[in-house]
């Protein structure tokens, strides 16, 4: 395992591997974890809150470096949008019993593709502040507006460097290209849930139908749905464990 910081929490099977978005932190999960019955494990991925960042980022690296989270026993996976492709590339291994795709954008352009490699191209953003930082966190995670400035989700998503202070995200991680969700859900040989918020502007329930028959829309909530009501996600998680 790569020098990754690591949650959990709970006992008993199936263990839930909790895998953030892209720019969050496993704080984003403090809602939902203590409403889930069993055993779970939250990490700050590479290069993200306080786990090392990799020499470069592709969505099966990050896998790889989460693989040893992986219960063999039984695990059931619950990866919001970036994170939910990286558990889609864990779906083939031992132990994993299902996965669940919350929020991920499965439709990308090539406009798409260029603003996300001119963000993987920038230098990190550094502030006088704390408070500057973690305004950029914010924005950064789509967490702006959801979560007060002064909450752990907050602060664990800045770091102090030199004096100065800036997001904990390491900007190439945004360079992962095209999850082609397509292939790996042709690949999975456990089951798949893709679920949205009602109102996610990044994946419209069309996009998902297209590839699941059975997408889920969760009512009235957004692309961050597991912070907006962790209560909505926990049952989808309880509804569809292996």
């Amino acid at each position: 395992m790569r020098d990754l910081r690591v949650l959990s929490g709970g006992r008993g099977a199936p263990t839930v591997l909790l895998l953030h978005g892209l720019g969050a932190t496993a704080e984003v999960w403090e809602g939902l974890a203590p409403l889930l019955p069993g055993a779970w494990v939250a990490p700050d991925l590479p290069g993200h809150g306080g786990s090392a960042p990799l020499p470069a980022y592709t969505f099966a690296a990050v896998a790889d470096a989460v693989a040893d989270l992986v219960d063999p026993a039984g695990t059931v996976i619950l990866g919001h949008s970036f994170g939910g492709v990286v558990g889609l590339h864990l779906a083939a291994r031992p132990g994993v019993r299902a996965v669940i795709g919350l929020g991920i954008k499965v439709a990308w352009t090539q406009d798409d593709l260029a603003r996300a490699a001119a963000l993987a191209a920038r230098d990190q953003a550094r502030f006088a502040a704390r408070e500057q930082a973690v305004a950029r966190h914010l924005r950064l995670s789509g967490l702006d507006g959801l979560v007060a400035p002064t909450s752990p989700v907050a602060l664990a998503g800045v770091v102090e460097q030199d004096g100065q202070w800036r997001p904990a995200l390491d900007p190439r991680a945004f360079g992962v290209g095209d999850p082609q969700i397509a292939t790996l859900l042709a690949a999975a040989p456990v089951p798949v849930v893709l679920a949205r918020g009602e109102h996610d502007a990044m994946v419209g329930a069309e996009q998902l139908r297209a590839l699941v028959p059975d997408p889920v829309d969760l009512p009235g909530l957004g692309h961050n749905a597991h912070v907006e009501s962790p209560a909505a996600v926990a049952e989808l998680v309880l509804t569809h464990r292996a």
